[in-house]
């Protein structure tokens, strides 16, 4: 997905939280390709990343709370202090993502592969594994 788009997918979601969904549009990136994309401090609460691609993305302290990441494939991934509360990451792959600091607290990992994952100080209170 080209930049413009996802600035305008981004800023349409963030009307549609303001709003409580009276305008704007959530973000639905269902299946997107939105590998090495520079994410981060990103509003995407209660979005839809489902199977999206986000291999080496930048997510640092970006808001995915709520957010469907059901089999997105998040290998390699900079999630430092990103907020994951009560995220939908079943089947997700995180392999070798940079989960330091972030809070997971209340998330869904079932079937998701953590291999080689930095946990460090991440929140994992009331994970669903």
């Amino acid at each position: 997905m080209d930049k413009d788009k996802l600035d305008e997918v981004l800023e349409q979601h963030k009307l549609w939280l303001e709003t409580g969904g009276k305008e704007g549009k959530r973000a639905n990136l269902n299946g997107a390709d939105l590998s090495y994309a520079d994410l981060s401090d990103a509003n995407l609460e209660d979005a839809n990343l489902r199977g999206a691609n986000l291999i080496g993305a930048d997510l640092r302290c970006a808001n995915l709370e709520y957010a469907n990441l059901y089999g997105a494939n998040l290998s390699g991934a900079d999630l430092i202090n990103a907020k994951l509360y009560s995220a939908n990451l079943i089947g997700a792959n995180l392999k070798n993502a940079n989960l330091r600091g972030a809070d997971l607290s209340g998330a869904y990992l079932i079937n998701a592969n953590l291999r080689n994952a930095n946990l460090r100080n991440a929140d994992l209170r009331s994970a669903n594994f």
